[in-house]
């Protein structure tokens, strides 16, 4: 049983229970670079210890007193090492989107009191930069790249040789402590800062984990390319973190393609813009064809629309869909890298059509619902037989009530 009460105990349960080589990768000049369970562990601590020595702390540890630390960059193996290493002191994380513009950042630089803030990539420095001189108590800026003109959170790893203390303080980080703010947009206004705890998060973890359920799969691999700053990828990274599944961060939006077919994940989270993306281009393929080869396609594609999860289709159907699986919804698997056994998709409203189809194509999408504030599931459609409705978000995590 998982006894993890606050975030950082997720990384101490993956190095007890499946330590691992691959904890998170992400591509450096054209080859994966991967960071086994053991070094994360091991740079957290030392970037805890150096945030000590730059005078960060939780104080007294009520959301008012506690060091803001702001992070704005793409997703990438240091992400969770900072997220790690703020947890384990008490100080709060503000993720911020890279594309946020220059008087949204300001705002939210002074309404959190940002103290420090890392970063990567020239142009997100540049923004920081130009707020800089407006946000009084903003002390300095890292860059998790080398960049001219700006620290390297190296500095800080440096200053993290003692570690003596940390300990002592990870013991005083209670379940209930504000762990992070995460700023949404907020659709009128200025964006607003929401508040989440330990337990906030934690609570959502192991609750997904268990009704959907995610099961402990040391051997996999998941895909990382949803914005980190969102509550929704985040949660998922821990949800991997404690099943054992490895994280491989996507280089960027456009090469998904080719990173799913090197990663050969078995599982990822996405929106269903990018999933509509990946049909549109399937159909143009399939328009493309000719003669014959044209004719299976729409006729694989006419089955998949008729597929329902909850009634079978019958003894002539089912054997047609088999085929059709053989035939032609197998080059579709191998487009995502031919091992993909889930993908949940949230954040706005799926095409029923496209769960339908994949689904049949042996590529399970299942929908979920929930906001920011809620760390974020509400719900999910699930593996368990029946745990799964085309058109709806599924049912009610375990551990959670819902009023309509």
């Amino acid at each position: 049983m998982n006894e993890s009460k606050r975030i950082f105990d997720f990384l101490d349960y993956q190095l007890q229970k499946y330590p691992k080589e691959d904890m998170l990768s992400d591509k450096v000049n054209g080859s994966w670079r991967k960071y086994s369970t053991a070094s994360v562990k091991v740079t957290v601590d030392k970037l805890s210890a150096g945030l000590l020595s730059l005078g960060v702390s939780g104080n007294d540890l009520t959301i008012e007193n506690q060091d803001k630390i702001a992070l704005i960059s793409k997703n990438r193996p240091e992400w969770l090492m900072l997220d790690f290493a703020c947890q384990q002191i008490g100080a709060a994380l503000c993720p911020i989107y890279p594309t946020t513009n220059v008087n949204e950042l300001e705002f939210i630089f002074n309404d959190a009191s940002v103290k420090y803030v890392f970063i990567s990539g020239q142009d997100i420095l540049d923004k920081v930069n130009s707020i800089r001189n407006r946000v009084p108590t903003l002390l300095n800026i890292f860059s998790f790249d080398d960049l001219p003109g700006v620290d390297s959170w190296n500095k800080v790893l440096d200053m993290g040789n003692d570690h003596g203390i940390l300990n002592e303080i990870k013991k005083t980080i209670k379940e209930e402590h504000c762990a992070t703010i995460i700023y949404t947009s907020g659709t009128t206004g200025t964006p607003k800062g929401v508040m989440l705890s330990h337990k906030n998060i934690v609570s959502n973890v192991l609750n997904s984990k268990e009704t959907f359920p995610f099961e402990d799969q040391p051997l996999s691999r998941a895909l990382s390319f949803l914005p980190l700053n969102h509550i929704f990828e985040r949660m998922v990274s821990f949800i991997y973190i404690v099943s054992g599944i490895s994280i491989y961060y996507a280089e960027s939006l456009e090469t998904i393609g080719d990173n799913l077919k090197e990663v050969k994940p078995t599982l990822f989270c996405t929106v269903p813009r990018l999933l509509e993306k990946v049909y549109e281009k399937i159909m143009q393929k399939g328009a493309e064809q000719k003669g014959i080869k044209k004719k299976l396609f729409y006729w694989a594609v006419g089955l998949g629309d008729k597929y329902d999860i909850l009634k079978s289709g019958g003894a002539w159907y089912n054997m047609q869909l088999s085929l059709a699986n053989k035939l032609v919804f197998s080059k579709w698997r191998e487009a995502l890298g031919n091992n993909i056994e889930t993908i949940v998709t949230g954040g706005a409203a799926c095409q029923v059509r496209l769960i339908r189809i994949f689904t049949a194509a042996k590529i399970p999408i299942y929908e979920g619902y929930g906001p920011t504030e809620n760390s974020p599931v509400i719900s999910v459609n699930c593996k368990f037989k029946g745990g799964t409705k085309f058109g709806t978000v599924g049912p009610v995590i375990q551990g959670q009530e819902v009023k309509l």
